[in-house]
């Protein structure tokens, strides 16, 4: 298998580090920016690249652009714009001559509230929440800089490390109850699998909603981890009530449920943890 192909990840993060392992199986090797975890990108297998936009364009991110087959993106924008994008230039196809597939990790807040609502990739775009509406932005913005480029807009992102195991663990977790509130959430492991499928499927493109098959509420989720924990849940909080940061309340102003079968149909995806009980018994 050839090894010439690399993919470049502006922000090597949760997901690109569990997407890495994947690429390494089809001979892509992967560099991902980083200012502060190195030994952790180097261990999954990602070459650490030193950079933030704070930077520009520097000669090593100019190099790794040159030798690009392959771009995912996944660094939030800032609330003066995607500062990236606006660190690489308008040109950034131009520096990258190689690029066979690019990718930007969005978010499906930039659907709003549906009061619990289907919504798909044909639906409406309506954000409320400010860093939803970042994230709107930044998708038009990488679409216009590259014309192909696949979106990816993903649900709560859980898995190792980052569910509601740990927060039971560590006491942090809480059942506030807010009658017809649901959300969608996806396992890490599941956008990994997604975003190699894209790549193996270079034809479909546009926009791609990843989520599990059961939106749920949140307390029921709570709930399920405790049992399979042996743990007594923590008490249920009446939403109205409850106290909370600004973050917390804004995640249960909004409602949807998210559909998922265009990745299913295009690129052949089939979620290994198709809800969170899958989830969250694997992660025990």
């Amino acid at each position: 298998m050839s090894t010439d192909r690399l993919c470049l990840m502006i922000g090597a993060g949760y997901v690109a580090r569990a997407t890495a392992p994947l690429l390494a199986k089809r001979g892509i090797r992967c560099a991902g920016t980083t200012r502060s975890n190195a030994d952790e990108v180097h261990a999954a297998g990602i070459e650490p690249l030193a950079w933030s936009a704070e930077d520009g364009l520097t000669d090593p991110m100019r190099a790794a652009l040159g030798e690009a087959t392959h771009l995912l993106i996944s660094a939030a924008p800032e609330p003066h714009g995607d500062r990236v994008l606006t660190a690489l230039g308008p040109d950034i196809a131009a520096l990258m001559p190689r690029l066979q597939w690019a990718g930007y990790l969005s978010t499906t807040g930039v659907y709003g509230d549906r009061d619990g609502d289907w919504v798909a990739e044909d639906s409406p775009v309506i954000p409320r929440q400010p860093r939803s509406v970042l994230r709107l932005a930044a998708e038009r913005a990488w679409q216009a800089a590259l014309p192909d480029i696949r979106i990816f807009r993903l649900a709560g992102i859980y898995g190792p490390g980052r569910s509601a195991l740990d927060q039971l663990r560590v006491g942090r977790a809480r059942r506030i109850v807010k009658p017809g509130h649901v959300f969608s959430r996806i396992h890490v492991d599941d956008i990994a699998a997604a975003l190699a499928l894209s790549i193996d499927h270079p034809h479909a493109d546009g926009v791609f909603n990843l989520a599990d098959d059961e939106p749920a509420p949140n307390a029921d989720v709570v709930a399920f981890a405790a049992e399979l924990l042996a743990m007594a849940p923590p008490p249920e909080e009446d939403f109205e009530t409850a106290e909370m940061s600004a973050m917390l309340r804004g995640f249960y102003a909004e409602s949807r449920r998210v559909r998922n079968l265009k990745a299913k149909r295009e690129l052949g995806w089939t979620p290994r943890f198709p809800t969170y009980k899958e989830g969250l018994t694997a992660l025990l």
